[in-house]
């Protein structure tokens, strides 16, 4: 009966408790122990070989940082039953369930239509369903639907708790301490009013810091060059693999990626549902790694060539800049690719791609910093900062990428 009392060691925050009997269960859960399976920043290990953390401990460390969060609420007289507490942990802790092999990375390749948080939701209403009901409230709070809303805030916002934990477990386990953030010192100036959450006004240097470092992380290493380059590369071997697939080749895969080299769209009915989650629970990086060593030896000549690339991080060249490249310079860069390598006209989009990465310090679609000021009045961040304004930012910077082989030089 107190089996649940379990601890965890985790290298950024220490010891974290296990906070309730369900959390426990949760954590124990198939699915859940899946996330160990799929990494936090996708392949970015390829530049910072020690970024090999995974969805498990991203998941642990925000709930971990939203039970400080309660507490600190508590303390300035915000009451929060047993019940909610659990409710927003729960929430928290399953909010990024929904990911797949290699995270942001796949996302888009495997399924169509249904995003990371729309899977993370699906899963959550089945785990309600095995419960018996339990995972109702935190369903509600996760969706936005509960009644108080500085919940979701904590979940997400310019500031929740998961943007908290992994701007500071990524800059731990990159080494970038650029992206290293002051989340105690944050937290503890957390606040509510008028049901939202907001941020004392002794804790404005703390959220411009703050702020900073995203910025910076991103440019460093979520849109690091090498990083979107290895991202391209896995993408377009799926992308193959399943017209390989559509035409008829029977290719290795273990069952649950077979599953979804032949079915990209999914229907909306409750048994395509039922079908889609069992699939997904199933798949985890190892499916997609072992699938390319063996692919690296199939018939289909380009597969096989972007299987070799992958496995051996043999990655596309690529360059950046701040305008779209010129279309004569990627038709020469295509067609010298296309004459040294011996492709096929419809193959070179497989080796040759352009598109834009962005970078915006004010996530958009997300509610904003509000800072409570001593007379009890809230203002925006960029009404009271130093540093910002509302158009700096909001302001949405783009970089052009062009990829292309190596060898073509």
């Amino acid at each position: 009966m107190t089996n649940w009392r379990k601890i965890i060691n985790d290298p950024v925050y220490g010891f974290i408790s296990m906070p309730s009997a369900l959390v426990f269960d949760l954590v124990c859960h198939p699915w859940f122990q899946r996330l160990r399976n799929i990494r936090q920043l996708g392949l970015t290990s390829y530049v910072y070989p020690g970024a090999v953390h995974s969805r498990f401990q991203h998941s642990l460390g925000a709930m971990y940082l939203t039970g400080l969060a309660v507490q600190t609420l508590r303390t300035k007289g915000v009451e929060i039953s047993p019940a909610e507490e659990e409710a927003v942990l729960v929430a928290i802790l399953l909010h990024d369930i929904g990911h797949g092999p290699f995270s942001h990375a796949l996302e888009h390749s495997l399924i169509t239509d249904v995003p990371h948080e729309q899977m993370s939701l699906l899963i959550m209403e089945e785990l309600n369903r095995q419960t018996g009901g339990r995972l109702t409230d935190a369903i509600s709070v996760f969706q936005g639907r509960y009644p108080r809303q500085f919940f979701h805030d904590l979940l997400t916002g310019q500031m929740d708790m998961d943007r908290m934990d992994y701007l500071r477990r990524d800059s731990f386990f990159t080494g970038v301490i650029e992206g290293s953030v002051g989340s105690d010192r944050i937290i503890r100036m957390l606040n509510v009013s008028d049901d939202r959450l907001v941020v004392d006004e002794k804790g404005i240097y703390s959220v411009e810091k703050f702020l900073i470092a995203r910025r910076m992380m991103y440019w460093q290493v979520y849109n690091h060059r090498t990083v979107v380059s290895a991202e391209k590369l896995i993408t377009s071997l799926l992308v193959r693999a399943r017209e390989v697939t559509a035409a008829g080749a029977d290719l290795f895969a273990t069952p649950a990626l077979k599953y979804f080299l032949r079915h990209r769209d999914m229907a909306g009915n409750d048994d395509d549902r039922e079908r889609l989650v069992n699939h997904f629970t199933m798949l985890d990086e190892s499916d997609i790694i072992s699938a390319t060593k063996v692919w690296m030896e199939c018939d289909d000549r380009v597969l096989a060539d972007l299987c070799r690339r992958f496995v051996y991080r043999d990655l596309l060249g690529i360059e950046l800049q701040r305008k779209p490249f010129d279309p004569s310079r990627v038709a020469d860069v295509s067609a010298r690719a296309q004459e040294r390598l011996g492709l096929q006209n419809d193959d070179v989009r497989f080796y040759v791609n352009t598109g834009g990465v962005f970078n915006q310090t004010y996530a958009p679609g997300t509610p904003e910093v509000r800072i409570l000021l001593k007379n009890g009045t809230t203002r925006d961040i960029t009404a009271v900062s130093d540093l910002f304004d509302r158009e700096a930012l909001s302001e949405k910077v783009t970089k052009y990428y062009l990829c292309y082989p190596k060898e073509i030089l």
